[in-house]
């Protein structure tokens, strides 16, 4: 029986007028593909809200910061220590992490460390285990570092399970770096968009009574459409970072498609409330690779009583030819849930939520193990 390697997760969900993702200049972000703009949400943003959400629910949070330093002086402060020996702590953190040290920039280390939240509190616990010897450096220039440089360097390069599905880059520590095996796509609209201009005022409540126009004009840009998204999870990759622990692979896997299925973006939700969720997933357990369907919508989708219908059974359609091309070997399991009331051919078997396939997908990643 095929062993299962790769886990992919496809979405098709409908925004209304929003701006989940802005530019530099406060426009949707957006490209050009099959020769025509779409809308796009850039996987960076939609992966940070996937990342929040597999957070809260395995409730062991992580942190991408500069300011490990502060972090852990803020922490020594709260235990007593004086301002002045709690910054020279956390300057320790970073003078004492392996053997070369890492880079200050008016307190700050010179690139973003990623780690577990619960690696600050042990970095204080560190220092404040070592605090006299802090203490005695205060006041003198150039003070060598106090620290055990293996223990601070442990302690930076912790992870924990987000870290071990989304991966870290940290070249400044040996080792500290993790592969990532999460794969996600850049969001696209299936069909043409053309941004639209809001403009707005802001009523002042407290003009005179004989004055008149807005406290403040000004105008915004917002989008519609049908999204395509779409993410990969290498399971093999997964087991090698959790050192084999296939309870905890099904567990962390699982989470992330509940998160990439009910996840959104918080750009400008408070002024639009696009609070929608997807029209159909599909997911599909494979032996052989990864295998995204946005050559779908390479062609843009054409309205037909809404975008939402012919975008579903454009990409059956898609799957359905890619399957005969293709071949099947390499696909253990997949299947799909869907608002849509007619059979999805090229997709597998049909599920009644989004619950049971997430739950039948992960079984099969399990069983096959």
């Amino acid at each position: 029986m095929s062993t299962p390697r790769y886990l992919d997760v496809h979405v098709l969900q409908t925004v209304p007028f929003a701006n989940l993702n802005r530019d530099d200049l406060g426009s949707p972000k957006s490209l050009v593909y099959g020769g025509v703009m779409r809308t796009r949400v850039s996987s960076q943003c939609w992966k940070r809200a996937v990342r929040l959400e597999v957070e809260r629910a395995i409730s062991d949070p992580a942190v991408r910061t500069r300011r490990v330093p502060a972090e852990v002086a803020d922490r020594l402060m709260a235990r007593g220590w004086s301002q002045e020996a709690a910054a020279a702590a956390g300057a320790q953190i970073a003078t004492d992490a392996g053997k070369s040290g890492l880079k200050l920039d008016k307190g700050l280390t010179s690139v973003l460390l990623y780690l577990p939240t619960a690696a600050l509190d042990a970095l204080a616990d560190l220092a404040g285990a070592h605090r006299e010897a802090i203490e005695a450096t205060l006041g003198k220039k150039g003070a060598k570092g106090v620290l055990p440089s293996d223990q601070v360097a442990a302690l930076l390069s912790e992870r924990n399970g987000i870290i071990n599905l989304f991966g870290r880059m940290l070249a400044e520590l040996p080792g500290a770096g993790v592969d990532g095996v999460v794969q996600v796509a850049h969001a696209f609209t299936t069909h043409e968009v053309a941004p639209e201009i809001d403009f707005f005022t802001a009523v002042d409540d407290c003009l005179p009574e004989d004055a008149v126009g807005s406290g403040h004009m000004n105008s915004a840009e917002f989008s519609a459409g049908v999204f395509y998204r779409y993410a990969s999870v290498d399971l093999g990759g997964l087991r090698d970072n959790l050192g084999g622990d296939d309870q905890m692979a099904s567990d962390l896997t699982g989470e992330f498609l509940r998160a990439f299925v009910s996840s959104l973006p918080t750009g400008k939700q408070t002024s639009s409330a696009a609070n929608t969720l997807p029209d159909l997933v599909h997911i599909a357990v494979r032996a052989d690779r990864p295998v995204s369907f946005a050559a779908a919508f390479e062609a843009p989708v054409r309205p037909e009583n809404g975008l939402a219908v012919p975008s579903r059974r454009q990409m059956s359609h898609y799957a359905e030819r890619l399957e005969r091309l293709w071949g099947t070997s390499g696909v253990i399991r997949h299947g799909y849930a869907s608002i849509e009331d007619k059979p999805l051919a090229g997709l597998g078997a049909a599920y009644d939520s989004f619950g049971e396939i997430i739950d039948d997908s992960v079984a099969a990643t399990r069983s096959l193990a």
